[in-house]
């Protein structure tokens, strides 16, 4: 018999590309259990809360194709309520950041609702519309300080027993969240759920024609991606101790598809390398009289240009050329 090539797709053709992020997962997690001894904490832990708000937004316009232009109200929500659950009720940490993930949730629900049975630049408007006006809520509601923001948060004992104002510890708690979060992420989108989303990214009138619920299935995705934005929220209010309008505006949810474009659409590590592209600039720009912003849109300008699948997508698309 004369061997024949193996179909597009096949295990034999993808053996590398999953090899390499194999690797590169579980080179993220020795990098970050070590980093803290070198790195300043405090910029490890923003890094990783923007990471998993970019992967919860990932799986949204990554394995269902919808580009969602509001996903900022569902961190700054669940900032809010983990704020006021932290300084007013005085729980614990980790039910605080629970509670955020609750929230952005719950709102994810009343969202996605109105907003799944639109498509394409439709869906976007009406998420951005809606997102606004969580924004104005959150500028005239009374428990969330208005313009000044919650601030002060106190960042407790987690289980009564760990300070979490030792940086070490605060460290530790987010990094176990961020894990968490992106097994999460992972194990949807390897799940037969996840291969439906697929499905319908690629070709939802044949979804629709295998009996599939696109609907359904879309608003699932949304109130997942929705609550971990939520827990991601959350964890930075409890991180810088404030929770403001900062984390709800439109801004918000531009950068969150500027984290996204950056590392890669539909990859698993993209918004990990996004994030530490966009934090590291906001940080160790900051400083410069040239107007950071300026210079992250020509950076991010620049990447479209050359890496049109993002940095981890052009590398997983090399390495699958190879294998």
């Amino acid at each position: 018999m004369t061997a024949t090539t193996a179909p597009a797709g096949a295990p034999g053709l993808r053996s590398s590309s999953e090899t390499w992020g194999r690797m590169a997962a579980i080179g993220l997690v020795v990098l970050l259990l070590a980093a803290p001894f070198g790195i300043y904490p405090v910029f490890l832990m923003k890094l990783m809360c923007f990471a998993l708000f970019a992967a919860a937004f990932n799986l949204l316009i990554g394995y269902v194709g919808l580009l969602s232009f509001g996903h900022a109200a569902f961190f700054g929500t669940g900032a809010y309520i983990s704020a006021h659950a932290a300084k007013v009720w005085q729980l614990d940490p980790l039910l605080c950041v629970v509670l955020g993930g609750l929230a952005g949730g719950a709102l994810g629900v009343l969202v996605g609702y109105l907003a799944i049975k639109r498509k394409g630049i439709y869906f976007s408007m009406i998420t951005l519309a809606l997102s606004q006006m969580v924004f104005f809520i959150a500028l005239q509601a009374p428990f969330t300080g208005g313009e000044d923001g919650i601030q002060g948060i106190p960042r407790g004992l987690l289980f009564g027993v760990i300070d979490l104002n030792q940086p070490m510890n605060m460290y530790g708690f987010v990094l176990v969240i961020f894990l968490f979060g992106m097994f999460a992420l992972w194990r949807i989108v390897h799940s037969p759920f996840g291969q439906i989303l697929k499905a319908i990214r690629e070709h939802e009138p044949r979804a629709i024609s295998l009996g599939y619920d696109v609907n359904r299935y879309k608003l699932i995705a949304f109130v997942i991606s929705a609550a971990l934005a939520g827990v991601a929220g959350g964890a930075k209010t409890l991180v810088f101790q404030l929770a403001s309008l900062t984390d709800i505006t439109w801004q918000m949810s531009g950068e969150v598809v500027l984290i996204t474009l950056l590392g890669g659409i539909g990859t698993m590590l993209g918004p990990v390398v996004g994030a530490l592209i966009v934090v590291s600039l906001e940080n160790y720009l900051a400083a410069l009289d040239f107007p950071v912003t300026v210079l992250i849109g020509a950076i991010f300008v620049a990447c479209v240009l050359l890496f049109r699948r993002g940095v981890v997508g052009e590398i997983e698309h090399a390495l699958g050329r190879r294998g």
